[in-house]
């Protein structure tokens, strides 16, 4: 069977690692990308069921990659989880205005983020 593809992306290269080496433990697959740009690209390319994006970023933030995604019909699959530490109500407001299918802050419950990705690429 396929381990299910996510794409990661986030500019802060602990984090990245961090989250790569729990979901690489738990029999995904990870294709990370260090900004807003670069992750774009992959998630263009690969198409994958599930992104992890975090908020801040350079080049280009998570929101608009948010937005980008979710207005592209070739996209529609993918489902989209913010990953960061913009916890206020205003931000969270912001993710789910640009089409994030789910809004979590750092630091996360790792059981829960799982259980998550888990029936979301069941």
């Amino acid at each position: 069977m396929a381990r299910p593809l996510i794409v990661l992306v986030d500019d802060e290269p602990n984090i990245r690692a961090t989250i790569s080496f729990i979901l690489e433990m738990e029999g995904f697959r990870v294709e990370t990308a260090v900004d807003g740009e670069e992750g774009l690209e992959k998630i263009r390319a690969l198409k994958p069921p599930v992104v992890l994006l975090d908020a801040m970023m350079p080049r280009r933030d998570g929101f608009d990659v948010c937005r980008t995604v979710k207005g592209d019909p070739a996209l529609a699959s993918v489902k989209v989880i913010m990953l960061t530490a913009m916890g206020q109500a205003a931000d969270q407001e912001k993710g789910r205005a640009a089409g994030a299918d789910f809004y979590i802050t750092k630091p996360f419950d790792e059981e829960e983020l799982l259980a998550l990705l888990r029936r979301l690429t069941a």
